[in-house]
């Protein structure tokens, strides 16, 4: 079967936008994460004086990335049976975002061919640069203020701004569904 360069194209395309997350998940060994009902999520941090990032910084307070993770998070976790309370939490939720550009190379060595007078490989590089995001969810114990359990969320993120809602939303729930349900 034979690609044409458009056809070849949009099915890059379709496997990129098919790729999965890859969640990491771990928690501290003697804590109980059991036995826990409700949640607050921390206010995004205010950035030090200097810090790196730009206007589509997702970890900007007021940027439209920030409030979707928000409100990704308040809704995953309620989908988990947790109950939303900023005045008593059992645990408090912060999360991290960014997104940094990407290089994949793929040499395809096709073996050695003879050439007359030089033997060499035939090797056709492949160069494609992409956007890669990084979400990271904890689980802090609101009185002691330790980490209890993280998730991080690593999937390519798409240019368009529909698909980046909707991949956002995908990412945060695959971290979430590692958190343990209440019970």
């Amino acid at each position: 079967m034979r690609l044409t360069i458009p056809a070849a194209a949009m099915s890059a395309g379709l496997l990129a936008a098919c790729a999965s997350v890859h969640v990491r998940t771990t928690a501290v060994s003697q804590v109980q994460l059991t036995g826990l009902h409700t949640f607050a999520v921390l206010n995004t941090p205010r950035r030090r004086a200097g810090a790196g990032g730009g206007d589509n910084d997702p970890m900007l307070q007021n940027s439209i990335t920030s409030r979707a993770l928000r409100s990704d998070l308040i809704a995953q976790f309620e989908a988990r049976g947790y109950t939303l309370d900023s005045v008593e939490p059992d645990f408090t939720v912060a999360y991290y975002a960014t997104a940094n550009e990407k290089l994949d190379v793929s040499d395809y060595d096709y073996g050695y061919r003879w050439r007359p007078g030089w033997w060499g490989p035939i090797s056709y590089p492949e160069v494609q640069q992409y956007t890669q995001g990084t979400v990271i969810v904890d689980a802090i114990n609101p009185t002691t203020k330790e980490l209890e359990w993280r998730g991080q969320g690593v999937a390519r993120v798409s240019d368009d701004p529909r698909t980046y809602a909707k991949e956002l939303d995908k990412t945060v729930e695959a971290i979430v569904d590692r958190f343990p349900p209440t019970h």
